[in-house]
């Protein structure tokens, strides 16, 4: 496991922020330019959360970025309010607030349409200012005239001029949006959204709101660009109108992948690259207006060979000459499943309301689900005891799968009710379900493949531990309670220990679907819903898993399906044979084993009945 050296970023970032006044000017950067990149890195460190971070590209925040800025020059050019640090941190409310309604809108949808229903606010928000609201923001006049800060501390007092003045509050600024930033990443939100821009199913599956989320992370974004926005008109000594086009977002979205997406930093570089090319292309080559085809050019030859950026293609360039590239252990290498009584069982979890519940776990009736005219099931009646562990079967097509997502709530059936310990749970979300102790694993793995072992397990251990939505952005990941005995105990019982900080990627199929099978019970689930989880396995592999499979029913209640039959006899109490979406017959293995339906069934010459 690495070392943690407590605020070691924070630290090199502000002596590189006290250094840069002494080095860069040999670099040839005006101070002008680089109170410029300082705005702009703020501005990306929003955006960087939003986009690197939670996985949502926005073509709109130049909305925000003009909206913090017009508000905060409003207060300060109309003798509103003479306070400036007081002004620039209204307009971060503003722009919060238009973050939040913007947001409520744009999430819901998410990929290209989110997108451009992000381009679509934006323009809103530049004809607003241009037009209705122009006798407020200046039109296309903007607005003269902002006013630098004065502190007076200690009997002494400071005014903010040009210059290296200017940019020591600059500087100041940046640093506390930064330390803001990484105690932003470094938590358990910060966890969450890395999970939600992975892979959001899976991260619904194991019990966060991931709109909810999505939303706080909007916001934040949202809050950054007002800040900057402000910051914009009190360097320039006026708020101009070109910080709501569509222009403004663009080089946002630009200088972030250029400098490096999810680093936090890669803003502030790309904004450095960006702004330095421009003022070297126009000034010193002499290209004009023509400055903006080569940076394009520049622009679509890092993004071709450096995929991650400046920042990302150092990282990787350190990495593979101190040797850090290295293969995957071998398949045969891997730990064997301990035969021990798994370890989770004494871990003390979140109580729950239904807990005392001493009726049936599951109870389904008349559930059915239809596509139209196809009906996936019909009319199945379902019920499920207290640390039972059920075996659902038939042949493919027979409506195992569209079955299992009905009762993990993944999809809402067409008819019929699902009561969980006596809880009607039909048509909630599965985040909520989860929650309450019901949750499943995946016939093909839902796994989040950019992260390692231990933090795949530990965002669905937070789920339990934190509940389906909390804004703890500030606290750090290590102080919640018991989170770290439950991955590592979690993992101990699958087997995978000795590969926690192991990649996703590097891990051998069987492993992954171990890990796959961690990820459900890291949520402490009364009831566990395993999807063929013997699929595509060795033989090795099968037995490991057989056993895995053995270890933790005890204490749970487990509804298997499967198609391995020899497994289903050996591990099964009750079988449940599905067949055309209905029931076709349920009772123990040794019943189903001597029913003529079933036999017909899996030979294929079963009437309807």
């Amino acid at each position: 496991m690495r070392r943690h050296i407590p605020l070691l970023v924070e630290a090199l970032t502000a002596i590189g922020l006290i250094a840069t006044p002494f080095v860069v000017p040999h670099l040839g950067f005006a101070p002008d330019t680089v109170n410029q990149i300082l705005t702009w890195g703020l501005f990306g460190i929003g955006f960087d959360l939003l986009y690197g971070y939670t996985g949502l590209l926005s073509f709109g925040q130049s909305a925000f970025f003009g909206t913090g800025g017009f508000v905060a020059a409003y207060l300060l050019t109309n003798n509103l309010m003479a306070n400036v640090p007081l002004a620039l941190l209204i307009g971060i409310v503003g722009a919060a607030v238009a973050g939040v309604a913007v947001g409520v809108i744009a999430l819901r949808r998410t990929g290209i349409y989110f997108a451009m229903i992000t381009v679509a606010i934006a323009e809103t928000f530049f004809f607003l200012e241009n037009s209705p609201l122009s006798a407020w923001t200046g039109g296309e006049n903007g607005l003269p005239g902002v006013p630098t800060p004065t502190f007076h501390l200690f009997g002494l007092t400071w005014a903010v001029g040009t210059g290296w003045s200017m940019y020591w509050f600059l500087a100041a600024c940046y640093f506390i949006g930064i330390v803001v930033a990484l105690r932003i990443v470094r938590s358990p939100v910060g966890a969450i959204l890395i999970a939600i821009r992975d892979n959001p199913l899976r991260a619904r599956a194991v019990g966060h709101a991931i709109g909810l989320y999505k939303l706080a992370a909007f916001v934040v974004a949202a809050a950054y660009a007002g800040f900057a926005g402000g910051l914009l008109g009190v360097m320039q000594g006026f708020m101009p109108p070109d910080a709501f086009t569509f222009d403004t977002s663009g080089q946002l979205v630009m200088q972030t992948v250029i400098g490096g997406g999810a680093t936090l930093f890669g803003p502030l570089l790309g904004a450095a690259v960006w702004l330095y090319l421009r003022d070297f292309l126009q000034a010193v080559v002499g290209l004009g207006a023509a400055w903006k085809l080569v940076l394009g050019l520049v622009f679509v030859l890092l993004v071709t060979f450096l995929r991650r950026g400046l920042i990302g293609g150092l990282v990787d360039a350190v990495a593979l000459l101190r040797g850090r590239a290295r293969p995957a252990e071998a398949e045969g290498d891997a730990p064997a499943i301990s035969t021990e009584p798994p370890p989770l069982a004494s871990i003390a979890r979140r109580r729950r309301q239904d807990d005392a519940f001493t009726g049936p776990v599951l109870e389904a009736r008349g559930l059915t689900k239809t596509y139209g005219g196809i009906a996936a099931n019909r009319d199945i009646d379902f019920t499920v005891t207290a640390g039972e562990l059920r075996a659902v079967i038939g042949p493919n097509g027979a409506g195992k799968s569209t079955f299992f997502k009905m009762l993990t709530c993944e999809v809402p059936p067409s008819a019929g009710t699902i009561r969980f310990h006596g809880r009607d749970i039909t048509g909630l979300d599965v985040s909520r379900v989860c929650q309450m102790g019901l949750t499943k694993s995946y016939q093909v793995n839902q796994l989040f493949a950019r992260q390692t072992v231990a933090q795949n397990v530990m965002v669905a251990a937070l789920a339990e531990r934190r509940g389906i939505f909390r804004l703890d952005l500030l606290r750090s990941i290590r102080s919640v309670r018991g989170l770290q005995a439950q991955v590592e105990q979690t993992l101990a019982m699958v087997g995978l220990a000795a590969r926690a900080e192991v990649p996703v990627a590097e891990l051998a199929y069987g492993e992954k679907r171990r890990l796959e099978i961690a990820l459900a019970l890291a949520a402490s689930p009364s009831l566990l819903l395993l999807d063929e989880p013997l699929a595509g396995m060795s033989p090795r592999e099968r037995v490991e898993t057989v056993q895995l499979l053995k270890n933790i029913r005890r204490g749970r209640t487990l509804i298997v399906v499967e198609h391995d039959m020899d497994a289903v006899f050996e591990l099964a109490e009750r079988i449940t044979v599905l067949h055309e979406g209905r029931k076709l017959a349920e009772g123990t293995p040794e019943e189903i084993q001597r029913n003529s339906f079933v036999q017909d069934a899996y030979l294929g010459g079963v009437a309807a009945e």
